[in-house]
């Protein structure tokens, strides 16, 4: 009945159709129409996919997409979420109506949808007709000359127009493929690299596109895809390029790229971007491409492929003052007479780094009276954490602490923030402090701690939270902003700011009022003018107490008492200190460091200090035996006796040879029975560093036998009477040792002085790597390596001195040579000579000393220059330029 009903309703409507006017086949001819969108939607959408496949080909052609493509697909896509949402409401609605809800209605709704789809289909048609992929130039034009975006900026920084124009310079080289830039936070890497990506604009050097993105720590592959995405156009492709995975985007992006010259520049990458897995290509000298990119660290610069960095440093004193001034104004300056100078106080706090110079620069801009910098300079020296403007400042810096991954490293950096504003640390000292804090394991040999301890300063330079001294390299130190943000970091960001008590170089005479002692966990006073510790301050959580050079005199005999977890205690040059209280009980001591100090003895009560691994007693004059005592300390791994009162005797020997633990021994001796002895105490042997034989002057003490031993460094032979040295191991003579097993591979420095019956030093040829040579007032020396004596035997075949670098001769009358031949001498730097008449000949020839320029030849007689018989005419012209007149 339903279907007859519907049946007749339909004839009704195409017989009304067709009395009608045109508008009334929107009613008669919806369903057909329909049938046509549904059709010629396919269509479309399949030329929609023929136009993206072709305009993706040009485009790795290295053609440019025009936006009237852009257009298009954008209307495409458009059209086809109407045609689907008009092809549901159609189909919903209609279905909907019965007869019972009458002919109007139905009428009404589709003469609605039918007007809809007629549009439609011309809209449709329209999109059709564009003759796309028939005209190569509607789709991709070669690409335009603004390949780059500008970068919105500040003027660079005073003082980097020198650094930019060379980083410039260094980047068109066609030999720079990948270019780093590495500094510390805040040093104007970011701004260096805005700069240089705006020296390609309007830049005519075939560069097809320059991307940007920002990595920052938190690295993400996606956000980086995103990122050159974006410059490459594919986000107009709508949400099909946020539903590929990383590998489809990757794949995209290389297609895209690898038929195009491009530069891109990646700010702020904390670890090495995997170029492949980005989708990026490789740059290389055939495609012409750049990356360039910033850091902190210099480890991911290499990681990068860059071995050879841009280093932005901070800024000299009179560019770091000019550019405080800028930031300051001179309206503010001149305000009051008194207020520059004070100015170029606080920019002296910022050590030249441009992020403090510029925001501590605007801060002060609007400080006009002279109270007011009078109060910054004063916080700055006390407490910078606190100081308007350090909290903008402070936060960035974290962010290279931040990216160090081992807890133990970030302890080892916040340790250099105890010492003193530009002071120079030696790297030894701090790896033994880290060592006894526990930041590196004890239970492991020696060479392996010093060497993570050596691996550790490596990444905190790498890393620019460190500084190296350039002349040895033996020193580092902290930037004065860099040790206020560790020190902040210490306090928990200001939170607990007791934990560690720093004032070292503070100009004190007494101990700190402290408010309450309990929290402290390191404590620097170090270089002041304290004279007196009194009381009993109640430290359970000290670990740390650094008071070295001081005025110290006296120490109460409670300080100690309640320091129960204290760790390292330095009171080292202290030089009128002679004695620690008897009674200290630092039961958990492990470093103890009294060097260059009058004590006299050590208390009874450091015996309770078992877990002692290192007892520093060098330059100790007034000391005179510490026999009985040493072995209490089962644990000791490091004693320094050098250069003090007491001397290795048998006693001490015997003590030292049962220390199972015991690594480094510094001692002297001036017992002939010792010297002779010493071979028989293998133990102490191998632990022997540095090295002092002093007043062996028994006329039965002919020859000084030098143990092998494998682990001394410095030598030193003074006021002694032997004629002869010889290595162990030598039965009649040194030559009869094998040159392949030297005795003294560590051994780098040797002094010998007043030795008035050595005639020769050819012991020296089993000291490959000695880099220091000081001989003086040994009247008897004629050669240092005697022919003789080296050429009976295999010993001939050794080159001695291949790592020497200065070597001194004064008043050693009898010198004639230094060896009978000429020597390569390739790491030689210096020659000082003086009261050595019969040296004629310096081993020198055409070839010798790799680096000629910087090399010096002191003389102390100008005479004696006129006396030397060269090699050839050939090596006095290369010599002749290294005499200083």
């Amino acid at each position: 009945m339903g279907g007859v009903i519907s049946t007749a309703t339909d004839f009704v409507v195409e017989k009304l159709c067709s009395c009608f006017c045109l508008e009334v086949h929107h009613i008669c001819r919806l369903d057909k129409n329909l049938k046509t969108l549904v059709e010629d939607m396919k269509i479309l959408e399949a030329k929609r996919n023929d136009v993206l496949k072709f305009v993706k080909r040009e485009e790795d052609r290295g053609l440019q997409r025009l936006s009237g493509v852009d257009v298009w697909l954008t209307a495409v896509g458009n059209i086809e979420n109407e045609a689907r949402e008009t092809l549901m409401a159609c189909t919903s609605e209609l279905q909907g109506l019965s007869l019972c809800d009458g002919c109007s209605r139905k009428l009404v709704a589709r003469f609605r949808f039918g007007k809809e789809v007629v549009s439609m289909l011309e809209d449709v048609e329209e999109l059709k007709g564009r003759k796309l992929t028939e005209d190569i130039n509607a789709l991709a034009v070669p690409p335009m000359r603004d390949v780059v975006g500008e970068r919105d900026l500040q003027p660079i920084i005073v003082g980097q127009d020198t650094l930019l124009e060379s980083a410039w310079s260094r980047l068109k080289d066609g030999g720079t493929q990948v270019m780093g830039l590495h500094g510390m936070g805040g040093v104007g890497k970011t701004t260096l690299l805005d700069q240089i990506n705006n020296k390609f604009c309007g830049a005519n050097d075939g560069v097809d596109i320059v991307i940007w993105v920002v990595v920052s720590k938190v690295k993400r592959n996606e956000k980086i895809q995103d990122e050159i995405a974006k410059k490459l156009g594919f986000f107009t492709e709508g949400d099909s390029w946020k539903q590929k995975t990383e590998a489809e985007k990757a794949s995209s992006i290389r297609s895209s790229l690898k038929a195009k010259r491009f530069v891109l520049f990646l700010d702020d990458i904390w670890s090495k971007v995997e170029l492949k897995d980005i989708g990026v290509p490789i740059p290389t000298k055939e495609n012409k491409c750049k990356i360039v990119f910033t850091t902190r660290s210099r480890e991911v610069c290499a990681r990068m492929g860059d071995t050879n960095p841009v280093e932005v440093s901070c800024l000299d004193t009179d560019k770091a003052w000019e550019l405080f001034k800028e930031k300051v104004g001179e309206n503010t300056l001149g305000r009051h007479r008194g207020i520059p100078d004070l100015a170029r106080k606080v920019a002296g706090k910022c050590h030249g780094l441009p992020l403090a110079l510029s925001v501590l620069g605007e801060t002060m801009s609007s400080k006009d009276t002279i109270q007011e910098w009078r109060l910054a300079v004063k916080t700055l020296t006390s407490n910078a954490a606190k100081f308007s403007g350090m909290d903008e400042i402070l936060p960035v810096l974290m962010y290279s602490y931040d990216s160090l991954k081992e807890k133990h490293v970030k302890s080892c950096f916040l340790y250099c923030s105890l010492f003193p504003e530009d002071f120079e640390i030696r790297k030894d000292i701090l790896i033994e402090y880290w060592i006894c804090e526990g930041f590196i394991q004890e239970n492991q040999s020696r060479e392996n701690a010093f060497d993570e301890g050596y691996s550790i300063i490596s990444s905190l330079l790498r890393a620019c939270l460190l500084l190296e001294e350039q002349v040895d390299k033996v020193k580092v130190k902290m930037h004065d902003v860099v040790r206020e943000m560790a020190l902040w970091v210490a306090s928990d960001l200001g939170e607990h700011e007791g934990r560690y008590t720093v004032q070292a170089g503070a100009g004190l005479r007494d101990i700190p009022e402290v408010e309450s002692w309990v929290p402290v966990r390191k404590m620097s006073l170090m270089n002041n003018e304290i004279q007196e510790l009194s009381g009993s301050p109640c430290c359970p959580e000290l670990t740390t107490l650094l008071l070295q050079e001081n005025k110290l005199v006296t120490i109460s005999s409670e300080f100690f008492r309640q320091m129960p977890r204290l760790l390292v205690l330095d009171l080292s040059r202290n030089s009128w200190f002679n004695g620690l209280p008897e009674k200290m009980s630092l039961v958990a001591l492990r470093y103890l460091n009294l060097s260059d100090t009058h004590i006299e003895r050590l208390p009874v009560g450091l015996q309770e200090s078992r877990m002692l691994i290192c007892l520093n007693l060098e330059f100790t004059r007034s000391i005179e035996n510490v026999s009985g005592m040493i072995s209490k300390f089962s644990r000791l791994r490091r004693l320094g006796l050098r250069n003090s009162y007491t001397k290795l005797d048998m006693s001490l020997l015997e003590e030292l040879q049962l220390l199972k633990y015991l690594q480094v021994v510094t001692i002297g001796i001036n017992s002939c029975l010792v010297a002779e002895k010493l071979s028989n105490y293998d133990r102490v042997v191998k632990c022997v560093k540095k090295l002092d034989y002093k007043d062996l002057q028994d006329e039965s003490f002919r020859v000084l036998t030098l143990p092998t031993m494998d682990n001394l460094c410095d030598l030193e032979i003074e006021k002694c009477g032997m004629a002869e040295i010889k290595a162990e191991g030598a039965a009649t003579s040194l030559w009869n040792r094998s040159p392949t097993s030297p005795s003294f591979l560590n051994l780098s420095t040797v002094f010998i002085n007043y030795c008035n019956r050595l005639k020769d030093l050819t012991w020296l040829l089993f000291a490959p790597n000695l880099t220091i040579l000081n001989v003086g007032h040994s009247n008897q020396i004629e050669y240092i390596i005697s022919q003789e004596k080296a050429t009976n035997g295999v010993a001939g075949t050794i080159i001695p001195f291949a790592n020497l670098e200065h070597f001194s001769f004064y008043c050693v009358p009898m010198l004639k040579s230094i060896y009978w031949s000429a020597l390569p001498f390739q790491c030689l730097k210096g020659i000082r000579v003086g009261g050595c008449p019969n040296l004629r000949k310096l081993s020198l020839d055409s070839e010798s000393v790799a680096n000629v320029d910087g090399f010096v030849i002191q003389c102390i007689e100008r005479h004696w220059t006129s006396n030397i018989e060269w090699e050839d005419e050939a090596t006095k012209l290369r010599f002749q330029a290294s005499f200083p007149y």
